[in-house]
């Protein structure tokens, strides 16, 4: 007969073992780091022995400004670590490119930095445009760079005002959301779309500037700058925001380039690196303007970047508006580029090519591409491998916002749960950018 073993009897005076009961034992059990008892990598007991606190920040919490998790332990009001988590929103747009024709994948690039489309639709025509060797019109460029600027302003306002409301200043959030709805409507004018924007096409734009365009855009020079003056007059030198902002999350260099940031995060640290100046494209080489750089990579220094930034980007589009050159707004491309409508009507050759591109028919030459363009958070990039096929083999996408935010449980180690959302804010972490 099998016997059993009797398990003591913790209460009974025979136990006279020296393990401790189930009763006597710590709370938590697992691998020691220092001092520090850990469960699946996360302390849950301080240094002297007080226990600690898990907090989930997120995924649907109104100050993550997105869909995404951070599971914090907390000591008291102080963070000791974080786990982030991601992919709450993850759309495959990758691998859906894998069964799209090129132009289908303008429509995915919309709904990554959703803030300033029109830089994620025209970052991928240029990419195309390389693999298929398109030389866009001059005109085209500079409406380009019209479109891309107004959308990096209205970026960086949604990025810092909502910085101000994080830090408890809602006015001057509903004063720049004025602007922002100005920029809106001159998409409208130009694509009919406001958010998502699809804006232009392979080979320059879907339509050139209309005389209702150029007014709204002559209109915004004009109204813009006493909007954005009395924004930073209400923040720059407010006490009660620097108090919150300066020495919050700082960024060395070092870390900086460790983590592979760039954009404004990058510059904000001192280095000076923006796609506009070391790799021109769309005639940036032609425009004046500066590069805005910061000292400690403190959220300060995030926010004033930006903020030297909607500047820098208001006069480039001062400078285009002027020089506009005459000419045609796209490329004589008429296997990429769907011809006008009433062409398709009455021209064979028009209804052959619109027949064709629309579905999806036109091989794409054999090559490998890489190209980038400065977006509203850093470095964005579209990396397309074809193999001859109606559709890309490969697409990877440089996300700005994928790559810096691996840093943020770091930036947010020994400070408070009302900074860790100061960092969040100013880091302009963008859940469509972030997950894609």
């Amino acid at each position: 007969m099998q016997r059993t073993a009797k398990k003591p009897n913790p209460m009974s005076e025979t136990n006279t073992n020296n393990t401790l009961t189930q009763r006597d034992q710590p709370a938590v059990m697992g691998p020691q780091v220092g001092n520090l008892a850990l469960k699946d990598g996360v302390p849950l007991i301080a240094e002297d022995g007080r226990e600690l606190t898990t907090l989930n920040l997120g995924p649907t919490h109104p100050s993550t400004h997105g869909i995404f998790q951070n599971i914090l332990t907390m000591d008291g009001e102080k963070i000791v670590s974080g786990v982030p988590t991601i992919g709450y929103i993850h759309r495959a747009f990758e691998k859906i490119a894998e069964r799209r024709p090129l132009y289908q994948i303008t429509t995915l690039t919309d709904r990554m930095n959703y803030c300033s489309s029109p830089i994620n639709n025209m970052g991928w025509h240029m990419t195309v445009e390389k693999l298929l060797g398109i030389e866009v019109p001059k005109r085209a460029q500079y409406i380009r760079v019209i479109m891309m600027e107004l959308a990096r302003i209205a970026d960086h306002l949604i990025c810092n005002s909502i910085l101000g409301v994080d830090s408890g200043a809602f006015t001057g959030f509903l004063y720049v959301m004025q602007k922002r709805e100005e920029i809106y409507e001159i998409y409208e004018e130009m694509c009919g779309a406001r958010l998502t924007t699809n804006m232009g096409r392979f080979g320059g734009m879907e339509r050139d500037l209309s005389n209702e365009a150029i007014r709204k855009i002559r209109e915004f020079i004009r109204s813009f700058p006493p909007v954005m003056q009395e924004f930073e007059k209400m923040l720059n030198r407010n006490r009660i925001f620097i108090d919150r902002t300066v020495g919050v999350g700082p960024v060395s260099q070092e870390m900086a380039l460790q983590y592979g940031f760039s954009g404004p995060n990058l510059r904000a640290a001192g280095i000076d690196y923006d796609v506009r100046v070391m790799s021109p494209y769309s005639s940036y080489q032609d425009f004046d303007f500066d590069i805005p750089v910061g000292y400690s990579g403190d959220t300060y220094d995030r926010f004033m970047v930006r903020n030297g930034e909607i500047w820098e980007s208001f006069k480039i589009i001062q400078q285009a508006v002027e020089n506009l050159p005459e000419g045609p707004f796209h490329a004589d491309a008429p296997e990429y580029y769907l011809p006008p409508k009433q062409e398709v009507y009455r021209n064979m050759e028009a209804l052959i090519y619109h027949f064709k591109i629309v579905m999806g028919e036109i091989p794409i030459p054999v090559g490998e591409v890489y190209h980038a363009v400065e977006g509203g958070n850093g470095e964005l990039g579209f990396h397309l491998i074809s193999d001859g096929g109606r559709s890309p083999y490969r697409l990877k996408m440089r996300r700005p916002c994928f790559i810096f935010y691996q840093s943020y449980p770091e930036l947010c180690k020994g400070v408070t749960l009302s900074d860790a959302i100061i960092i969040m804010s100013s880091m302009n972490v963008i859940a469509g950018e972030l997950d894609a």
